[in-house]
C-alpha cells in the first residue's frame, strides 16, 4: 500500500516538474511583445503612503451620500521601486469617476511618470486594495482547508493547476495565433482531469465524469457557434473587440472566435460538477446492488441528472446577468423597445452564453450517465460481491473440513 501511494506521489511530481518545464519552455521561447503600441512604458505604479494631508478643499456631493469631491494636497513617501524612499507633494483630484479620498498614514497606490530625470510626474491611482484581496484568497483558502481537509487542500492544488494553465498555456496560445476554440478545449480538457484525478483518484467515476464533462462542454461551443453564425455574433460585437483587433493586427490574434472559447470556460465548472456528481450517483447505486444492468444504472443517473438540471441552468444564466447588471440598468432606464433589445449584441451574447452552457449542463446528464452505466459495471467491483464471495469461500472451506471430520 505505501509503494503504491509512493509510486503515485512520484509519478505526480515527475508530470508536474515536466509540465512546469513545458510552460517555461513555451513561454520564453520565440518571445513575442506585448508592447503593442511600441512606445516606451516610462509609467511605473508602486505603493505609497500619505504622511500628511497638507491641504484639502472638499464638499460632499448631494446626490451621493459619504462621496466627496474637490482637490487635496498631499504629502506622499514611496514605499516600492526605483523611487523608494523618496517624499513627493502630490494634487490628488476628486470626481464621481475618479475618487480616491486620502487619509493620513492610507497606503494608496500612486503612477510615476519617468519621462526624465529632471521631469518625473507623480499621481495618485488608487486604493491600495492589495491585503484585502491577499485576505481573502487566504480566508478562501483555509475555509476550503478547515472545512474540507485532505479534499480541501486537493481542492487547492486543482484551483491552483487551473490558474497556471489558464495564465501559462490558455492566454499565451491565444496570444500567439492558435486557435482560442481549440485553446479552450485543450484548457478544459487539462483542468478537468487535473481536478477531477485529484479529488476522486483514478477510476471509473473520475473516468466517466472526465469524458462526460469534456463531451459536454465542446456540444457548448458547437451550439454556441452554430447560433452565433446564424445570428452573425462573434467576438466582434464584444465591446473590447476594437481594442483586440489592433492587438491582432500584430500578433495573428482570432478575434471572432474569442466569444466562443468563453463560454467553453464559462460553462465548464457548472458541467464539471453535474458530471462527477451524476457519475458518483452510479458508482454508488452499483455498489449497493451490483446486480443492476446497464439499463437501470441508466435511469438511476438521469433521476439524479434531472433534480440538478434545473439549479444549474439558474446558476449560469443568473451568473451571466448578474455580470450585465449595469447595462439591464441603463437599457430598463432608457425604456428600450422590444425590437431594439432584441437585437441589441449585448442582449445576443448574453442569451447565447447563458443557453449555451445550460444546453451543455443539460446534455452532459444523459452523457455521463450513459458512460458510467457501461464503464463503472466494467471496471468496479462492488464490496457486497467481494464480501459474498469471501462468505463462499469461508463456507466451501466449513464444508470439506467437516466431511474431513466424518
Amino acid at each position: 500500500m505505501k509503494n503504491a501511494k509512493m509510486t503515485k506521489l512520484v509519478s505526480f511530481v515527475c508530470t508536474s516538474i515536466l509540465f512546469i518545464a513545458f510552460l517555461y519552455w513555451f513561454n520564453t521561447s520565440g518571445y513575442m511583445s506585448r508592447n503593442i503600441s511600441g512606445a516606451v512604458n516610462d509609467i511605473q505604479y508602486e505603493k505609497a503612503k500619505v504622511i500628511t494631508v497638507l491641504s484639502q478643499s472638499l464638499t460632499e456631493d448631494d446626490s451621493l451620500t459619504g462621496l466627496y469631491l474637490g482637490t487635496q494636497e498631499l504629502k506622499v513617501k514611496i514605499l516600492t521601486g526605483e523611487h523608494k524612499g523618496e517624499v513627493r507633494t502630490v494634487t490628488n483630484r476628486l470626481s464621481k469617476y475618479y475618487n480616491v479620498l486620502a487619509r493620513e498614514g492610507m497606503e494608496i497606490i500612486v503612477n510615476i511618470d519617468a519621462a526624465g530625470a529632471e521631469h518625473t510626474q507623480v499621481s495618485v491611482f488608487n486604493y491600495n486594495r492589495t491585503p484585502v484581496l491577499y485576505g481573502l484568497v487566504l480566508l478562501f483558502f483555509a475555509a476550503l482547508w478547515g472545512i474540507g481537509g485532505k479534499k480541501g487542500i486537493l481542492s487547492v492544488l486543482g484551483l491552483t493547476i487551473t490558474i497556471v494553465c489558464m495564465l501559462f498555456l490558455f492566454v499565451p496560445m491565444i496570444y500567439r495565433g492558435y486557435s482560442p476554440v481549440w485553446a479552450a478545449v485543450l484548457f478544459v480538457i487539462l483542468s478537468t482531469c487535473s481536478t477531477l484525478l485529484l479529488l476522486n483518484g483514478w477510476g471509473a467515476k473520475t473516468i466517466s465524469a472526465i469524458l462526460g464533462t469534456t463531451i459536454g462542454v465542446v456540444i457548448a461551443g458547437i451550439i454556441a457557434s452554430a447560433a452565433g453564425s446564424l445570428a452573425h455574433i462573434s467576438g466582434l460585437n464584444a465591446e473590447e473587440a476594437e481594442s483586440l483587433l489592433l492587438i491582432a493586427a500584430k500578433t495573428g490574434l482570432h478575434v471572432p472566435e474569442l466569444l466562443f472559447a468563453g463560454i467553453l470556460i464559462a460553462s465548464l465548472g457548472a458541467v464539471m460538477d453535474v458530471g462527477i456528481s451524476v457519475a458518483s450517483a452510479i458508482q454508488e447505486v452499483y455498489c449497493s446492488n451490483p446486480k443492476l444492468g446497464p439499463k437501470q444504472l441508466l435511469i438511476s443517473g438521469l433521476n439524479v441528472g434531472r433534480d440538478m438540471m434545473g439549479t444549474m441552468s439558474n446558476t449560469l444564466i443568473l451568473a451571466f446577468t448578474g455580470t450585465s447588471l449595469n447595462a439591464i440598468l441603463l437599457i430598463y432606464a432608457y425604456n428600450v423597445s422590444f425590437y431594439q433589445l432584441l437585437n441589441l449584441n449585448f442582449i445576443g451574447i448574453e442569451v447565447i452564453q447563458g443557453l449555451s452552457g445550460s444546453l451543455a449542463v443539460i446534455l452532459t446528464v444523459p452523457v455521463v450517465a450513459f458512460i458510467a452505466s457501461r464503464l463503472i459495471p466494467s471496471m468496479s467491483r462492488s464490496p457486497m460481491a467481494e464480501k459474498e464471495k469471501k462468505g463462499g469461500g469461508k463456507r466451501s472451506l466449513e464444508k470439506k473440513m467437516s466431511r474431513a471430520d466424518e
